[in-house]
């Protein structure tokens, strides 16, 4: 296909160049309707990426839906052939809300879906398929891949409760070692946490960890380690594919998806481009006796793609401003990663150390855990507060233990709960109250406010708040008191996912180095 560059913007080059590479692997387009009947997407939503939907009734009354997903309705509209091979490609745009300004934007996907009679070579040709199409787009691309049967065989079978189970789940997404500790330090048997452990910290380039990968999983059941074993003795053996990596971070809906899953990342784009996997259990929800394996390309994200920072051998870290930044930065200073005209009285925004290879900048607390999410720094620190309350798609690795303070509901001394009415709550943590008041079934309004919190019990704008609490003094003076805690907060490391796959060494060591200066001081 003769492809003309000079009218062409580079993502539409690569739309192209994938088309080719489907053809060429003996898969055919499939061209659907921009609208499907929004019931689909209302019995599924868990399955979607928002649950925003554009909806609008048709001529004959039907509800219909701007397409929010294709996979939906590719298996909708497909025939259910278990005894052959179905093999789709599309280049089609769908309908989301846009994170970043909430409002609804159309994004261009491509991508393939496999479904049939699925056999491990078919799931091994779409792995290869995912590496290919990446290499489409970058040469500096990192494929990753994990088996999430697994991961949800080693958490079923821990003694947690069904809410606990959910935090552990979120825990694995975040590399979140400590949580998981802290949600199993009560267990009679923690083995398969530390099992979950063991994986979470073995993440890296096949050819590097596939027989401790393989060591660690042969503690579970044979069939439910075996395929994966099985997989990645296959996939070693391929040349092209040995440089993908293994990471049991990676996780989606487990009334979805079973077995393989699938991201890949780009340098310097911050999130991931790829993403999919095997999806056996939507077949069934939909009534398909097939199997099914693909993965869809955010052609989107790609439009910044050529974007290279200055020295991409840097460690970039957003620090927070104030008293706690400060102190931040001198626990970094003394795990050896000094920056000198950090200290001194100037104007400067950027600070950097060649010799480290680090860079320092200083941003508002609320807005680190943004500045990592987004890629603009591969590390920074942020209060568990903030992490909870926006909930960034970032790794959590480590508790710096600084900042100690607790979320927690306060009122009025005299102020009893009447179970029998509304509770009126003011505060500027709406997720976190929302989410503490929904676990205990409470009704409950909330007022969302950004500042003087204590007041608004004061002048009857509401029955409690939920704050941060860090001595209680102001509360004290204000004739409040706390009425329950929610949880301890504390200053978290945290780290950009795209950054954690091509810097993992680097981002490693300081966490590593970080975590032995913590250590020494307790000691």
């Amino acid at each position: 296909m003769q492809i003309n560059d000079a009218v062409l913007q580079s993502e539409e080059k690569i739309i192209f160049r994938l088309r080719e590479i489907y053809l060429k692997h003996g898969y055919v387009p499939y061209r659907m309707s921009k609208f499907e009947e929004y019931d689909l997407y209302a019995k599924n939503k868990d399955f979607l990426i928002s649950d925003n939907v554009i909806t609008f009734t048709d001529t004959n009354g039907k509800l219909m839906a701007l397409k929010p997903d294709v996979t939906l309705s590719i298996i909708k509209n497909s025939s259910d052939r278990p005894d052959e091979i179905n093999r789709v490609f599309y280049n089609e745009n769908v309908y989301r809300v846009s994170k970043g300004s909430n409002s609804y934007k159309e994004i261009m996907q491509s991508g393939i879906e496999c479904f049939g009679d699925l056999k491990e070579n078919d799931i091994l040709n779409t792995i290869k398929l995912a590496k290919a199409s990446l290499s489409v787009i970058s040469d500096d691309h990192v494929l990753t891949v994990s088996d999430i049967d697994i991961t949800e065989y080693l958490v079923s079978s821990l003694d947690l409760s069904s809410s606990d189970k959910k935090q552990m789940y979120k825990a694995i997404g975040e590399k979140n070692i400590p949580q998981i500790d802290n949600l199993t330090k009560y267990l009679s048997d923690r083995s398969n946490a530390d099992i979950i452990k063991k994986l979470l910290s073995a993440d890296g380039y096949l050819c590097e960890v596939r027989d401790s990968i393989k060591e660690i999983i042969s503690q579970i059941p044979s069939d439910i380690s075996s395929p994966f074993i099985n997989l990645i003795d296959r996939l070693s053996q391929d040349a092209d594919s040995a440089d993908l990596k293994i990471d049991f971070s990676l996780l989606d809906d487990l009334n979805y998806y079973n077995s393989i899953i699938l991201k890949g990342y780009i340098r310097n784009i911050p999130s991931a481009v790829l993403s999919g996997g095997q999806y056996d259990k939507l077949m069934k929800k939909l009534r398909k006796r097939s199997k099914a394996i693909g993965f869809a390309i955010y052609t989107d994200l790609l439009e910044r793609m050529d974007e290279k920072s200055d020295d991409d051998s840097y460690i970039n870290v957003a620090l927070p401003k104030g008293r706690l930044g400060e102190k931040v930065y001198s626990y970094f200073e003394k795990a050896g990663y000094p920056c000198p005209s950090i200290r001194e009285t100037n104007r400067k925004l950027v600070f950097e150390n060649d010799e480290k290879k680090i860079r320092y900048f200083w941003v508002k607390p609320s807005d680190v855990a943004i500045y990592v999410e987004r890629g603009a720094a591969d590390i920074g620190v942020a209060g568990k507060d903030i992490l909870l309350e926006y909930e960034p798609d970032v790794y959590e690795l480590l508790d710096l233990r600084l900042g100690k303070c607790r979320m927690a509901v306060a009122g009025p001394k005299e102020f009893k709960d009447d179970k029998s009415k509304t509770l009126v709550v003011a505060t500027k943590f709406s997720n976190i109250a929302g989410k503490y008041y929904r676990s205990l079934g409470r009704d409950i309004d909330i007022i969302h406010l950004n500042g003087s919190i204590e007041i608004a019990p004061i002048l009857k704008l509401s029955d409690v708040i939920v704050d941060i609490v860090e001595t209680g003094k102001t509360l004290k003076e204000n004739d409040l008191e706390v009425k329950e805690e929610i949880l301890p907060i504390s200053a978290r490391l945290i780290s950009n996912k795209t950054s954690q796959k091509f810097k993992a060494g680097q981002i490693r060591k300081i966490a590593k180095d970080l975590s032995a200066l913590l250590e020494d001081q307790n000691d």
